[in-house]
């Protein structure tokens, strides 16, 4: 799997009997799908990846510059361009990517999505080797992944799912947080793959868990985003100077990645999306959703999820998620 400085060619390792993926809460008990171990740190290994987007782009050529093969699809073929200058190759469909893979990587933006893209009749399932592992990093529903994972399981796959956050920079940088849900053996498999792609890696559960992990997480940046629109907005109306009454914020309680990240956006009111508010809608719409079925209430994150959809009724859904900035000067009677 991707990771480390593998950088040899030599052939892969024998396939070795494995242990399924995780339920949500636990692991399943132990199969006899064979997998290919991807571990050994001078190991190259073959790797699909699906969807080179924002996030995926990078992520590809970060697992390609670690000395792994990669074959990379998009549904926008021009997408495909970085990883082909890193050295990838292009695939032009999904079946032609995972047919020789050892492990495929999916990045594609909604629940549909991913099911498409292993469900289809062009997808993982029907074209890759039996044995073959899916990483998941796409941000979808925890229920959906459960099912995939059951789905994988029942024909000889395996399924993690690991869910990024730390945005465009995070995936140029190399430097994403990534909540991983499956098995145990799984996670420690593929644990090299997302070294080569992030810097907090942990394996939070079963499968499932990475993905309610990643709604979590969407709550709270959304929440926090929102918090720092208001504060900007509150400032300047104040005629303050924003640059360094943000620098003292930010050596505070209040300091925060969000207010690091995002304090260029706001403060010159460009958005150009790292993280699209569609996206951001999308993350909302699980979290609130999956807290009515556990019973739970999140009174801030049904706020910021109404907040989130205006913005998007109001065209703002291409931009960045900092662009709730333009939503609380519209509130405030203000043109963005």
């Amino acid at each position: 799997m991707p990771g480390g400085s593998a950088s040899s060619t030599s052939p892969p390792p024998r396939p070795r009997s494995r242990a399924s993926a995780g339920s949500r809460a636990n692991a399943a008990a132990p199969d006899q799908t064979p997998r290919t171990d991807c571990t050994k740190e001078h190991d190259m290994t073959s790797i699909a990846f699906i969807g080179l987007g924002i996030m995926g782009s990078p992520m590809a050529v970060h697992l390609q510059d670690a000395g792994h093969d990669v074959v990379g699809y998009n549904l926008h073929p021009d997408k495909t361009k970085p990883l082909v200058d890193a050295g990838g190759t292009a695939a032009g469909s999904v079946a032609d990517a995972v047919r020789d893979a050892q492990v495929v990587a999916v990045m594609v933006p909604d629940s549909p999505d991913v099911q498409d893209v292993l469900l289809g009749e062009d997808g993982v399932f029907a074209n890759a080797k039996e044995g073959t592992l899916v990483i998941d990093f796409s941000s979808i529903r925890p229920d959906v992944t459960v099912e995939l994972a059951k789905a994988a399981r029942d024909k000889g796959f395996r399924l993690l799912d690991a869910p990024v956050s730390g945005g465009e920079a995070g995936a140029k940088n190399a430097a994403l947080s990534i909540m991983v849900g499956g098995s145990a053996d799984d996670f420690a498999e593929a644990k090299p793959l997302f070294d080569a792609v992030g810097k907090t890696v942990v394996h939070v559960g079963g499968n499932g868990a990475g993905q309610t992990v990643k709604a979590a997480n969407q709550l709270i940046v959304a929440a926090n985003i929102q918090a720092l629109a208001e504060a900007v907005v509150f400032l300047e109306a104040y005629g303050v100077d924003l640059g360094p009454a943000l620098d003292v914020l930010g050596g505070g309680l209040a300091g925060s990645k969000v207010l690091d990240q995002k304090r260029d956006n706001m403060s010159s009111k460009s958005f150009e999306p790292g993280f699209r508010i569609d996206l951001h809608h999308k993350d909302l719409g699980i979290v609130t959703s999956a807290a009515r079925e556990a019973g739970v209430v999140v009174p801030l994150g049904g706020l910021v999820a109404q907040l989130m959809a205006s913005a998007r009724a109001n065209g703002d859904g291409g931009l960045d998620h900092s662009a709730l900035l333009r939503g609380v000067q519209r509130l405030s009677g203000q043109t963005p």
